[in-house]
């Protein structure tokens, strides 16, 4: 049994020891492989999300972090293995139809529309929707967002960073997602920045029970946040358990946590 699978087993036998009913996966990636042409980016990779929690993944530059998040997303697809959402293999759908899944992402580098209003990029995000929740949706996102509900009528383009990376996050939203996937959200912002946006996804979990699998680079805020998390390098999962446990292990603070590599910043 993989390392995932065991993970799984393992949350479940606690939950029915409890008296509760074990929690659901959501997302299963079993041995996913994926290539650009010959080179192999992602190897044998195994990896569980389950329902309502917040699962993040850490490496360095080049792991092949935004790789797996693309992957699961339908572009590449996986050469080899499985993706399966909600009992459902997607391994081989196209990106448009697993958006229809309720499965959102905020890719890295945020990607807003830069010549749209922050309005309108909204819209964009709805567009898959029923619109008759548009108006209660984008409440909704300018209550987790404030500064955007002053901005509904600037172009996307001439916002801050940190600004953009809120709106990526509130256009993926705007869809309703069951799984929340995140690309490095703190990239190049400024700390206080990076501790409004961490502060916001804890909401989004506690608050509306909300899944969400992050990937990042700052290894000391996603594993503070995450329930659970794996390591991945070169292309491989080396390690896995539970934030707590990952932020404690000696080679992670080696590795990820030391020497300004995602070490804690006072705020």
């Amino acid at each position: 049994m993989s390392v995932a699978g065991i993970n799984v087993l393992v949350e479940e036998t606690r939950a029915l020891a409890a008296g509760k009913a074990p929690a659901k996966t959501l997302l299963a990636v079993r041995g996913v492989s994926t290539y650009y042409g010959s080179v192999a980016a992602l190897r044998d990779v195994d990896l569980d999300v389950t329902e309502g929690e917040i699962v993040t993944l850490i490496g360095a530059n080049g792991a092949g972090k935004s790789t797996l998040m693309m992957t699961i997303f339908g572009a590449p697809q996986a050469r080899e293995g499985t993706i399966t959402y909600d009992g459902r293999d997607i391994t081989r759908l196209p990106t448009h139809e697993i958006a229809r899944l309720a499965i959102a992402q905020s890719p890295e580098g945020r990607r807003v529309f830069p010549r749209m209003s922050v309005h309108e990029n909204l819209q964009m995000g709805a567009a898959l929707h029923d619109r008759r929740y548009f108006a209660q949706d984008l409440e909704r996102v300018c209550a987790l967002f404030p500064r955007l509900k002053e901005r509904l009528t600037q172009r996307a383009g001439t916002m801050s960073g940190g600004e953009q990376q809120m709106l990526a996050i509130a256009r993926a939203l705007m869809s309703r997602p069951r799984l929340l996937l995140l690309d490095e959200p703190s990239l190049g912002l400024a700390p206080l920045v990076v501790k409004g946006i961490f502060d916001a996804v804890r909401d989004l979990n506690r608050r509306d029970g909300m899944t969400i699998f992050l990937v990042e680079q700052n290894a000391y805020h996603a594993l503070k946040l995450a329930h659970r998390g794996y390591v991945l390098v070169n292309g491989r999962i080396t390690m896995s358990g539970t934030g707590r446990a990952l932020l404690a292990d000696p080679a992670i603070k080696a590795a990820y946590l030391e020497g300004g590599h995602g070490a804690p910043v006072e705020v």
